[in-house]
């Protein structure tokens, strides 16, 4: 073989090389983003945390299979911050007493707060929680929330909800829809909206999965955001309260 043959043929083998590497690369990136979204979630701070076990979800579970009881459930999902279906692999906090654990022992937020003569929405991103306080500064309901994301794609700038004290000046009912998203056409749902300033608002969703994922707005479970649009909040006098990130 001459010279010309052994340098192509060692050009060859680097080109095969690289580009070997770099599907290599390419596939260990696409199986490390589900990962990394699961690290994301609120559920693995809490499995190093006395009183939980963490558990793996297996094939064909799900969230009515691994827990009969109702009421149980819902302490585990709102535990996790999570309303979104499960797949194999997630992990997810369970109390170690589950069977006396009750909503109320697993809130974030005080039992109550000084008076704040009007009824008050507490949202906290980090916590990936929202806490209802009557005008006697009694914690009356809690759940899961998501808040705006770090970076939005589409928009492509971060999208963190604004921090401060606001009040709710305008809701609607299940029909709700967003003017803005999806980006050109609008048209996402925001069922019983709760608009706190400019286009943030509180919303229900189907997509609350444990960690910051919206565009700006609150995400809440579609019942929390019923019971807080129809019963809870005064337009004009019910006061948000953001916590920084």
């Amino acid at each position: 073989m001459d010279n010309n043959n052994i340098c192509f043929s060692t050009w060859r083998f680097h080109v095969a090389k690289i580009i070997g590497s770099l599907l290599v690369g390419a596939a260990l990136l696409l199986w490390a983003q589900p990962i990394a979204a699961a690290s994301q979630r609120y559920s693995q701070t809490l499995c190093k945390e006395p009183g939980y076990t963490c558990i793996t979800v297996k094939r064909d579970q799900n969230w009515v299979s691994l827990f009969p009881d109702k009421y149980d459930r819902e302490v585990v999902q709102r535990l996790n911050r999570m309303g979104t279906s499960l797949y194999p692999g997630m992990r997810i906090a369970v109390p170690d007493n589950l069977a006396n654990t009750s909503l109320l022992d697993i809130s974030p937020f005080p039992v109550t707060i000084a008076t704040p003569n009007q009824n008050t929405i507490i949202v906290d991103p980090k916590l990936l929680a929202f806490g209802a306080y009557d005008t006697d500064g009694t914690l009356v309901h809690w759940g899961p929330i998501s808040a705006g994301q770090n970076y939005c794609s589409d928009v492509k700038r971060r999208c963190h909800t604004i921090t401060g004290t606001y009040t709710i000046y305008t809701k609607q009912g299940a029909g709700c829809k967003s003017t803005k998203y999806p980006l050109g056409k609008g048209g996402a749902p925001m069922p019983y909206c709760m608009f706190f300033h400019k286009g943030f608002a509180l919303h229900g969703s189907p997509t609350v999965p444990g960690y910051n994922a919206s565009h700006g707005c609150v995400r809440l479970y579609k019942d929390d955001a019923k019971w807080l649009n129809t019963q809870f909040v005064n337009v004009g006098s019910t006061q948000v309260i953001i916590k920084p990130y």
